[in-house]
């Protein structure tokens, strides 16, 4: 199967009614794709990556480079301007800013990050093609009242409420605090990416407006979510600051509340084929807005 069939024949159904059943469905794509020979990447990440669905990659940045981009997010978040953007998400229950999108157009310095050869050229070799920026964000997990997310594929709501056709996509999550097992560190299921789970119910207008403060809609079964943690496990991606997890967009991950002292902040950024451009969403009446969804689909050049 190619991506141009996916584009033509929806592969993964999902938000479907409980009368259609939502048996899972195999995943059609590899997980690192052919294409691009050579990269930063080792072969046993490489190999790591295919069989669990992620890796992680110590001392993606350095010491020096964390506290600059620290310095920078602290500086985003406390202008008004930014805070008053709908790119800003703030937590349910509180005024604390959750996310950030559009963390590459805002910040010159993650701009920079997303093209550097240590970045992009992992990026390329993951998904063996030239790549675009499918979506970026700052993530912050204050301490105490940090809300978790919960179960979930991103590939879901990407090919549901944006058009993605198929798996071609690698997000990178980068530490700016140190991510502990305590503090609200992503949890995954290691070789559960290999599975498709749908989900029930029906798409929402506006869906993102919520969802991207909590996910309702788009997220799987409590018995699925235990059939896969029977099958597969629960990893964690724990490490100092400057630590970078890359991990599949059908990867079933999600993160508990931090009611520690300790904050988790990240940067997180999407990397999308561009053999897997948008088309029309799925599952859902209309677009996400483009902060969410990116949809300018030329290449990244370092």
């Amino acid at each position: 199967m190619t991506l141009v069939d996916a584009r033509i024949q929806d592969h993964y159904p999902t938000r479907v009614e409980p009368a259609q059943g939502r048996g899972w469905i195999e995943r059609h794509e590899p997980t690192v794709w052919p294409g691009v020979a050579k990269g930063p990447a080792s072969a046993a990440e490489l190999t790591r990556h295919a069989r669990d669905g992620f890796h992680i990659q110590r001392d993606l940045l350095t010491t020096s480079e964390v506290s600059a981009a620290l310095n920078e997010l602290r500086a985003m978040v406390e202008d008004p301007v930014i805070r008053a953007d709908e790119r800003t998400i703030t937590e349910p229950a509180s005024d604390e800013v959750r996310s950030v999108f559009d963390a590459h157009l805002f910040s010159d310095r993650i701009a920079r990050l997303v093209k550097e050869p240590r970045v992009l050229d992992r990026a390329r070799q993951i998904l063996g093609s030239d790549v675009y920026v499918h979506q970026s964000r700052v993530n912050f997990m204050p301490g105490f009242r940090g809300n978790g997310f919960y179960w979930h594929s991103d590939f879901e709501t990407w090919h549901a409420e944006d058009g993605m056709p198929g798996m071609a996509a690698v997000s990178l999550s980068i530490g700016l605090t140190d991510n502990l097992p305590y503090n609200g560190g992503l949890m995954l299921m290691p070789g559960a990416h290999r599975t498709f789970v749908p989900c029930l119910g029906r798409t929402p207008d506006d869906n993102y407006r919520s969802s991207l403060k909590a996910q309702k809609v788009g997220v799987p079964q409590e018995d699925d979510i235990a059939e896969l943690a029977r099958r597969h496990g629960i990893g964690q991606f724990t490490g100092p600051s400057g630590s970078a997890l890359w991990f599949d967009c059908n990867s079933m991950h999600g993160s508990g509340n931090n009611i520690t002292p300790y904050p988790r902040s990240n940067i997180f950024v999407v990397f999308n084929s561009v053999d897997n451009a948008l088309v029309e969403p799925f599952s859902a009446r209309e677009r996400r807005p483009d902060f969410v969804a990116a949809r300018d689909f030329t290449p990244l050049k370092s």
